[in-house]
């Protein structure tokens, strides 16, 4: 863990709350409602806030121009810690918060690493989710090694709001071109410079050729590309927007499609522009005639939490012991999730609203209990919700005059048709709703609340055993306050038993958690008997009952023990439901926690387009990798499909090794609204942190070439890729929200409506006259289940093959037997003649059929070339730094052999010459006239 006490607390847990975080909106050509978050472990420079507004100046100059007069940025809020100090122009954030940040300028994911680089799991096309940026890099400490902050900003937003990839590969170099000569991947190819070897020792620098690998046949890993510092081309943005001349991405004309870069991979070898032109932004906008404004920038200062809860006591909450559910999750809220130094105020409603609490700040557990005591005791009466948020935002001005960034917690059962008179109302406030719907006739009217104010949206049915509501709830940590302040969840679990039966299970707490543990047991019937073990083995006993509300808890002060904690609960009454929910805090301000995010691709769906599930596991912004990961979907009617997530890159799963794990969601059952509840589980010496570089980080420049001779910039900080921290076991749960289905039909289940998924991580290699090919197979319904066969086609020309699939010369796959879904498959063949001439790759793809004959989409395409590349026939070059170091590193011939060489030459010179002298003389010799004596 040493590695990490030098960082901060990273905001990571909530970023991935709901499936589009971001609050972007584009009016006029401009974006608008930008969010750019300063972490709190950011020391307090406010140099650092007017480089941020340079940043995003010069950027909105630079996009406009790249996107041929269409966008700029228009105005931007700069989130600014709590812990920095109070100045006048500062405001009050009103939707903006950590949760919804486009921009985070925190400090470097690993100390001395400072690359920017955007968060983005998605496909081609699909938003990221926010841009990294550390404070160095902001304030132009780095601009050597990156270029201009303004430049790579756009770079990156490109990622973050369309969904386009880099046009460098990190994994891939260099390729074979058709030039038959190896070449860095890049776009466009107009792009010049030279591939060396550049390392330096001391003072002193040395520029070597690169040397081919046997096996790969291009450059050895050290190899890199450097280019010429003076250029006159213009694309591409993606690859190297640090170069003077590169102002526009690249199009149709000037697309290298040969590169192995993630662009062609991730998107089907369309150029970025293509990408851009064909999304919704480019369709809602006309090139504009006159040049932008500058952007408009608002600084708005985090300050303390204000929550209010509004919870409906109507009558249709006294059946299915729904008002009593509610009381024990807003009991845990009380007790546990909301923050030390947040102001809390409650109010119930049902066909009016009574205040029943005024804010109260919550210093220590007095308040909580203070609270605890309001709490609705009886259901009766109608639903006016609109008559409940009013109430909540008279509470807050009674203390604020403005509600601004405050936050309204609505829970309700029930429908009201006036709940859509009050949105506008709502939208102006500035306040944030949350909406926690209970069964399945909760008003829908509130989602559009919740989804116009960035508030979150959760779900919970009548099977208490699936303890939805205390996990909507719990959900419900703040945003913006340090990490080591929040509470993280490690089970939530529920059965219905009958007498006597037992509920056990354990549950890890490791050495990142422990602070403040809080144990919550609920029942519906009778107390049940109630057993909990430490790691050591003692029995920890003192739960406080509350019997009115079904619930007992147990809060262990200050840090506990690290290790298995086992329970075992006994059910006291027939047709019991017992639930357990474990919360825990950081254990050390100065080490992240690990955490689980979870959520869906999507807020609405309808049948028959699948969903796909995400969760995320980090510890700080770090990677844990090699987790078992589960998915539990639940129906408005209580009914619970399970799926096991994966990060194997294939599939729903953009990325391998990411710490994103994901799979697609089908097995739909009604119409309405699911829940997703994620739980994590990592067994010792079976996770690690992946310390490797992140993904889509922008391109280090490693030097540049004046006059021939290459200028390094400071060697790039790596960890080697092998580099992984084993971890501890734990355990995680997460809550991702609520999302909504339509269309959802009553087909008999002999019907099949989806098709097996996309292969997208084919991969081929060549070995004399065949082809070998690796791919992770699909399943017959998107990744579930098996494929009928494959469908594999080659062709000479990439473009050939993606557009006219079915044209494609097909190779023989009798004997290849589809395996289970996200097995590994492999297939060798002998490709034989392409038709195509002057061919010089030959390019294949697979289409998956499933047992109704529905077809994949086509995977993405391999190459193998039809050649072994050329390396560069420049002679090698040594170029000294101006002040070399004494001992310079050899490179090159040696003195010795070059004196051998020299030496041996002038011999064989001198051999030729002298056996030349000699058959010219005897030439002459025999030409002359013989004379007699």
């Amino acid at each position: 863990m040493g590695l990490f006490r030098s960082f901060v607390f990273l905001l990571a847990l909530y970023l991935l709350q709901g499936s589009n975080t971001s609050l972007v909106r584009l009016d006029n050509n401009g974006y608008e409602g930008i969010i750019i978050a300063i972490d709190p472990a950011v020391p307090e420079d406010e140099t650092l806030i007017q480089q941020i507004k340079d940043m995003v100046t010069s950027a909105s100059t630079y996009l406009f121009e790249a996107t041929k007069k269409r966008f700029f940025f228009k105005n931007v809020s700069i989130l600014i810690p709590e812990n920095w100090k109070n100045v006048t122009q500062y405001k009050r954030p009103k939707h903006e918060s950590y949760k919804h940040a486009d921009v985070l300028v925190s400090p470097p994911t690993i100390p001395g690493r400072d690359e920017p680089y955007t968060k983005q799991f998605t496909a081609c096309e699909g938003k990221g989710e926010y841009i990294h940026f550390t404070p160095d890099f902001v304030l132009g400490k780095k601009q050597n090694e990156f270029g201009p902050s303004g430049r790579l900003f756009v770079h990156e937003w490109a990622h973050h709001r369309w969904g386009v990839f880099d046009e460098y590969n990190d994994d891939e170099p260099f390729y074979s071109a058709k030039s038959k000569k190896i070449e860095a991947t890049r776009c466009s190819t107009g792009i010049t410079g030279i591939n060396r070897v550049y390392k330096c020792q001391g003072n002193s620098c040395v520029t070597k050729r690169c040397k081919t690998d046997s096996k790969t046949k291009l450059y050895e890993k050290d190899c890199q590309f450097f280019p010429d510092k003076y250029q006159t081309e213009k694309t591409s943005i993606m690859f190297m927007q640090g170069i003077d001349s590169v102002a526009e991405f690249c199009n149709n004309k000037t697309h290298n499609r040969e590169a192995p870069s993630l662009q062609n991979k991730m998107c089907d070898f369309r150029s970025t522009w293509e990408v851009i032109s064909n999304s919704e932004d480019f369709r809602n906008t006309v090139v504009m005639v006159a040049p932008p404004p500058p952007p408009v920038f608002s600084l708005l200062k985090i300050s303390e939490r204000i929550v209010c809860l509004v919870l409906d006591k109507s009558g249709s909450m006294a059946g299915s012991d729904r008002l009593n559910r509610m009381n024990q999750a807003a009991r845990h809220f009380l007790l546990q999730t909301i923050e030390n130094g947040s102001w809390v105020g409650m109010v119930h409603f049902d066909s009016r609203a009574d205040i029943k609490s005024n804010l109260i700040q919550i210093i220590s557990s007095n308040e909580r209990r203070q609270l605890l005591n309001s709490l609705p005791t009886v259901a009766g009466g109608g639903t006016s919700i609109c008559s409940g948020i009013r109430s909540g935002f008279q509470v807050i001005r009674k203390k604020y005059s403005q509600i601004d960034g405050s936050e309204i917690v609505l829970l309700t059962d029930g429908e009201d048709s006036s709940a859509n008179t009050c949105i506008d109302e709502v939208k102006q406030s500035g306040a944030i709703i949350h909406f926690i719907a209970l069964g399945p006739n909760a008003d829908k009217a509130v989602i559009k609340m919740s989804n116009v104010t960035g508030g979150g949206h959760f779900s919970a049915t009548d099977e208490a055993q699936n303890n939805g509501l205390i996990d909507a709830f719990a959900a419900l940590v703040s945003g913006n306050t340090d990490a080591s302040q929040q509470s993280l969840q490690l089970e939530s679990k529920g059965l219905k038993l009958n007498s006597t039966d037992w509920m056990n299970g354990t549950v890890i707490i490791d050495s990142t958690v422990g602070k403040d543990t809080f144990f919550l047991i609920t029942w519906n019937r009778q107390l049940p008997v109630i057993s909990l073990l430490d790691p050591t083995g003692n029995s920890v006993g003192n739960f406080t009952v509350d019997q009115p509300s079904k619930t007992a808890y147990l809060s262990i002060p200050g840090t506990t023990k690290v290790g298995v904690w086992t329970y075992s609960l006994q059910a006291n009454a027939k047709e019991e439901t017992l639930t357990i929910t474990v919360n825990s805090r950081a254990a050390n301000s100065s080490v992240p926690p690990i955490t689980v995010n979870a959520k869906m691709n999507k807020d609405t769906n309808s049948f028959p387009s699948p969903m796909i599930v995400y969760a995320e596991i980090l510890q700080g912004y770090i990677p844990i990798l090699g987790a078992n990961v589960t998915a539990f979907i639940e129906s408005n009617t209580g009914k619970t499909e399970v799926l096991e997530l994966l990060d194997n890159g294939a599939g729903a799963d953009s990325f391998k090794n990411d710490g994103v794990y994901s799979r697609y969601f089908t097995t739909y059952k009604d119409n309405g609204r699911y829940s997703l509840k994620v739980r994590a589980h990592g067994g010792e010496n079976a996770v690690v942190r992946n310390l490797w570089h992140p993904l889509n980080r922008a391109a280090y420049i490693p030097g540049w070439v004046v006059d021939g001779n290459i200028k390094g910039n400071p060697p790039r900080p790596e960890i080697d890729e092998n580099t992984q921290t084993n971890l501890e076991s734990f355990t995680r749960i997460a809550s991702g929200g609520a999302f909504v289905v339509s269309d959802v039909p009553n087909l008999p289940s002999s019907i099949d409506v989806f098709p097996p998924s996309q292969i997208t991580d084919l991969k081929a290699t060549s070995d004399e006259d065949e082809i070998s090919l690796t791919w992770t197979a699909p399943g017959d319904d998107f990744d579930v289940g098996k494929v009928r066969k494959y469908i594999i086609r080659i062709s000479g020309s990439v473009l050939d093959l993606r557009d006219n699939f079915d044209d494609a010369l097909q190779v023989n796959t009798t004997y290849l037997l589809p395996n289970e879904a996200n097995s590994k498959e492999t297939f060798t063949f002998k490709p034989g003649n392409i038709s195509e001439e002057n061919a010089t790759h030959i390019f294949i793809a697979i289409q998956s059929v499933d047992k109704s004959n529905l077809t994949s989409r086509v995977s993405n395409i391999a190459q193998v070339a039809l050649f072994v590349p050329q390396p560069d026939d420049i002679p090698d070059e040594i170029h000294p730094d101006p002040t070399p170091d004494k001992n310079p590193p050899k490179s090159g011939l040696s003195i010795s052999t070059l004196v051998v060489f020299v030496v041996g030459t002038v011999i064989i010179v001198s051999l030729i010459l002298s056996i030349t002298i000699c058959v010219l003389s005897r030439k002459r010799n025999s030409s002359r006239p013989r004379t007699g004596f």
